[in-house]
């Protein structure tokens, strides 16, 4: 469905995008990930030919972005992550406008004016006045109007950005209902969105795609070298300089943090291949003259991968691209 071929944007000497490569097939959920000012948003205008790029190409439908974007553009819904709305509009008069720009048929129109009012949970309010709606309304319009014409691609920037919880969840529901009918390229910063509807991420940092994996591959661990994404935390008493080398020769155990205080360890482990046996562990422990306290596993988070494959602890602090 998508094709991007080294594709290069700058703004003035500044390279938002550089050299980026991927394919999408039809059907997927794709995330884009990355923190603020990462150019999540300015791959997403690229896509949907709001901006051209300064190198490379972009094939949609096998379509060439660069020489046929008006043809594309009927493929494709988008939503900024402002999305523009005349506020003197009523949603209903709006969506009836924005059918006409997309070339839905006279007689088609208001059945899909009136079936993205429903699928968005906008009927209700269909005849109130934009200007008058809360923000989460006014996400929930520019959505619709995304959807209306049952675009092929659908692109989204932060879809739920705005939005309270029930709304979010019926955001996400809607979303996931689109898998296998319509491509969905999902951008947001917030990783339990990506980790709950997306089939696979492009982690973007600095203009770069650091990581394009399936999200079942990035949750076996940064490096995909973890065989079912493991963690484990113990609590444990002894001597640390006795039981440190003891855990960290066992085979299929990765030591990863360590936090003592006097004799009592919390300590993180990595299980990196399937061989990572708690029986040994317990015997380990035991010949190093300590004593588990408490044994439980977890599975590795997607924001853990993410800050590890990014390198960033912080993510608050930057600019959007």
């Amino acid at each position: 469905m998508i094709r991007a071929q080294n594709v290069t944007k700058y703004f003035g000497g500044f390279p938002a995008l550089k050299n980026i490569s991927f394919e999408v097939a039809k059907g997927e959920i794709i995330g884009f990930l990355g923190q603020n000012g990462a150019g999540k948003t300015t791959l997403m205008r690229v896509l949907t030919t709001y901006l051209p790029a300064s190198a490379g190409k972009v094939y949609i439908a096998g379509m060439d972005v660069s020489r046929r974007s008006l043809e594309i553009r009927r493929r494709v819904g988008y939503l900024p992550e402002n999305p523009p709305l005349y506020g003197n509009m009523t949603i209903r008069e709006y969506l009836k406008f924005a059918a006409r720009l997309k070339d839905i048929p006279h007689r088609q129109q208001r059945p899909h004016v009136e079936r993205v009012l429903k699928d968005c949970d906008l009927w209700e309010a269909r005849d109130k006045v934009i200007a008058t709606l809360s923000k989460g309304y006014k996400q929930r319009v520019g959505i619709a109007q995304a959807i209306l014409h049952e675009p092929e691609l659908l692109i989204l920037d932060e879809p739920t950005s705005g939005l309270d919880p029930a709304q979010i969840l019926q955001v996400r529901r809607l979303i996931k209902s689109l898998e296998y009918r319509r491509t969905v390229i999902l951008s947001t910063h917030i990783l339990s969105e990506i980790e709950q509807m997306a089939q696979r991420v492009l982690i973007i940092k600095s203009g770069e795609i650091l990581a394009d994996s399936s999200i079942e591959n990035l949750l076996k661990g940064p490096g995909g070298t973890s065989e079912d994404g493991r963690r484990v935390c113990l609590r444990v008493q002894g001597v640390r300089l006795d039981l440190e080398p003891a855990i960290g020769g066992i085979p299929g155990i990765k030591l990863a943090r360590w936090a003592s205080e006097n004799n009592t360890h919390g300590i993180d482990l990595e299980m990196t291949h399937p061989s990572g046996d708690f029986n040994e562990l317990a015997e380990k422990v035991a010949r190093a003259g300590g004593r588990i306290l408490e044994i439980k596993e977890s599975k590795v988070s997607l924001e853990e991968v993410f800050l590890q494959i990014s390198g960033n602890k912080d993510l608050s602090h930057s600019s959007r691209a």
